[in-house]
Order: structure tokens, then sequence, then C-alpha cells
């Protein structure tokens, strides 16, 4: 008796209940694996094994964004990385600059420099603490980043909320973003997540160039024409740096790209 028929002889000996349920699992098995085969995937998402994570690979510049947290960075082995059969590397990166009213990221500095020598686009972004009082907050970071022309506009990061009135903290985030576009002579770049879009963005600053945290999508949608940067992943893998990285797509042109540096 070949295996095939001694798998039947047991099946048919098995309680209804229970062969019913085996069937289910079974067709429902089949039915996953035919939608993971048939699925649309318009943002090309493909797994590389290089970064250990999918990229959606419709958009050609992809970046990552790091702080004091990824330690000392080696910018020339993440300048030379590549990734991908299309010899895809890293376009763009973006540092965490301050927080607060007060603090600087204790690697920005070095950061700073090191992605300049390297020749990779660069960045700086300032945690916004909601509770504390904007016009300081702006003159920290505007006190603690030098942007040249090239660099990619400043970048607002607000992901944390307060007791302060949802009102009051739009007011307050206005005032921040106006502070530092006239000092820069550009408009700032927005970070912040789905539901905090939703609560304090959309509808009140639809005119800046907006960067989504959002990795629970293989698509976005609902979201204003300036959405720019899409952070995906959390969880990738660059040479240079130690542990993983956040990583990001930009989904425009080359030429869209520096239309939001300085």
């Amino acid at each position: 008796m070949n295996y095939l028929k001694l798998l039947r002889k047991r099946y048919r000996l098995l309680p209804r209940t229970v062969r019913i349920v085996l069937i289910s699992i079974l067709f429902l098995f089949l039915s996953f694996v035919v939608y993971i085969s048939l699925r649309p995937n318009p943002n090309g998402w493909t797994k590389v094994s290089k970064l250990g994570i999918t990229l959606p690979l419709r958009y050609k510049i992809h970046g990552i964004d790091v702080s004091h947290h990824n330690g000392v960075i080696n910018w020339k082995k993440v300048k030379k990385m590549r990734f991908s059969e299309e010899d895809l590397k890293l376009g763009f990166c973006f540092l965490k600059a301050t927080e607060g009213m007060s603090h600087a990221d204790r690697q920005f500095e070095r950061n700073w420099e090191q992605v300049k020598k390297s020749g990779l686009k660069r960045g700086a972004y300032h945690f916004y603490i909601a509770w504390r009082e904007p016009v300081g907050q702006a003159k920290n970071f505007i006190n603690s980043v030098d942007l040249e022309e090239g660099d990619l506009a400043p970048v607002l990061d607000i992901e944390q909320n307060s007791l302060k009135p949802d009102k009051q903290i739009i007011e307050e985030l206005e005032t921040w973003l106006e502070i530092v576009e006239n000092h820069y002579h550009k408009k700032p770049i927005i970070y912040t997540n789905p539901n905090f879009y939703k609560k304090f963005i959309k509808g009140n600053f639809d005119d800046y160039p907006l960067w989504i945290a959002d990795y629970s999508r293989e698509s976005l949608k609902g979201y204003n024409s300036n959405l720019w940067f899409w952070q995906h992943n959390q969880r990738g893998w660059c040479e240079g740096v130690k542990g993983t990285v956040d990583f990001n797509v930009f989904l425009g042109t080359q030429e869209d790209l520096e239309d939001l540096c300085l």
C-alpha cells in the first residue's frame, strides 16, 4: 500500500467533524496561496535579502533616517552599499538634530559632517515635544542646524501628544513652522504617523511637504498631494550601521527631490 492510499484510509477513519475541520484548513491555505500569487502589486514590493525587508521597487530613490540610537555610523559603507538586482543605492538620509527646547542629538554634528563628505543627500529633523512651547523649540533647531544649498528642507517630527487642546497644539505647530521657514527661506517638511496626520495635519497644513510613517499598508491612500516621503519599515539592515534602521522611499523623481532642497 503506497503512502497516499494509507493517508486516505486513515482520513476515512477520522470522525466526520475532524474531517470537516481539516478540509476547511486546507481550503483556507490554498486560498491564501492563490491570493498571494495573484494579488496586485502596483508598488513592486520585493524582498531584498541584503536589507532583510521588502522594498517598493516601483520607486527608485530610497533612504534611511538615524539618530544617536544607531550609534557611530560608517558613512563610507552606507554610501557604497548596493542592493537589489537593479544595483540600487541609498539616495538620502535624515538625521535627528534636536528635541524639545534644549536637547541636541549627541551624534548629529558627526553625522552631519560625515554625510556631507559621503555625498549622500542629507536632511535634519527636530523631534517636537507638544507640551513645550514652540518658539524655544524652533530656536533650538535653528541654533543647531546650519543648512546649506542642496540640503533637504528642515523637518518637523510630530508624533507626541499632550494635555493641551488640539487647537492650541495646531497653533503652536504653526508657530514653529513659520519661525523655521522664515529663517531658512524654505517650507519645512512635516513627519508624522497616520493618527497624528488625521488629528493635526490634514486640513491645517496641507501645503507643507509630508513625510508619513505608515508600516501597515502596501499602498498609501487618504493623504494629500504633498506626500513625498514614506517611512515603510523600521527594521532594515544597512551596511555601516549596527542593528536595524528605518527605511524610507521618495515618491517622486530626482528633480522633485531637488525641489525640496534649499
